[in-house]
């Protein structure tokens, strides 16, 4: 069983739900989710051009545990950037609605 996920600090939220290519609709789509706290580290570590270490402080985790997520966040974006896919972000308010 592994251990349970420590909450984290999430302040930032995307200006949109999903960013998907031009011309094909949603339904065709392939879609890749990118969880809250994936979208805030690339927002502090990429955005705000915070060092790891004071961004994983910011979110309260380890810094190795923001480098796994970062590393997560990354490979979801490039892949949806260079196979064609969707890219899904919600916030947990919109989860629950």
């Amino acid at each position: 069983m592994p251990r349970p996920k420590i909450p984290r600090n999430i302040c930032g939220h995307p200006a949109d739900s999903c960013f998907k290519p031009n011309r094909i609709p949603m339904s065709q789509l392939e879609k890749v989710q990118l969880a809250d706290d994936e979208f805030e580290a690339l927002r502090l570590v990429d955005l705000l051009k915070m060092q790891q270490q004071e961004a994983a402080i910011e979110m309260g985790v380890s810094r190795q545990t923001l480098a796994n997520i970062l590393k997560s966040a990354r490979f979801k974006v490039m892949d949806c950037l260079t196979q064609g896919k969707a890219l899904i972000m919600h916030h947990e308010e919109e989860k629950e609605e």
